[in-house]
């Protein structure tokens, strides 16, 4: 079995990286927006965080959490939030001829990848640099030509506070780091 070292500062800041079983292009679709939206608002409730930056897009998303002093369980949070989605959309999305012995075994769907990326973030310019990273991911993709015609994102957030311009991100922007 393998053993992932993960971060574990209570009341840190992560950035994470979370995908669909197979890259399959499903989580902007109303239904599950819907649900993801629920199971993130029933997670809170019990055990807090705030959002920083979101990006959905239809086959992953990016966001930015910030947990409370004291705290770095991140880990049972995604566990929460992946598992109401998985019950609430499973049916509809579950994908029979994509089951292996190991996704049986470990007792798995066919909605999510297994495990997700995270990244502490170290410092100002460290949480600057994901926010936009977070921000440009839907032109990145291709799934707009401009930041602020993508509608799932906390971009529009950051717009109305003043943090962002609403033309943010035009023509040569760059931000180079993998995903």
């Amino acid at each position: 079995m393998s053993r992932y070292r993960r971060a574990d500062t209570p009341g840190a800041t992560y950035f994470f990286t979370v995908v669909t079983y197979r890259r399959r292009p499903i989580l902007c679709d109303a239904p599950v927006r819907a649900v993801l939206r629920d199971a993130i608002k029933t997670v809170q409730s019990r055990h807090p965080f705030t959002i920083d930056a979101w990006v959905l897009l239809p086959d992953h998303l990016h966001c930015v959490w910030t947990l409370p002093p004291g705290d770095a369980n991140y880990s049972l949070r995604w566990s929460l939030i992946k598992r109401t989605v998985t019950l609430a959309c499973g049916q509809h999305y579950h994908r029979a001829d994509w089951m292996s012995a190991s996704k049986t075994k470990h007792r798995e769907a066919t909605f999510w990848q297994r495990r997700y990326w995270e990244h502490q973030i170290r410092d100002e310019t460290d949480f600057i640099r994901h926010v936009d990273y977070i921000h440009y991911n839907p032109v990145k993709h291709q799934h707009c030509p401009r930041v602020v015609e993508w509608p799932y994102s906390t971009f529009h957030r950051y717009v109305a506070q003043g943090v962002y311009s609403v033309d943010w991100g035009g023509n040569g922007f760059d931000l180079s780091f993998g995903e």
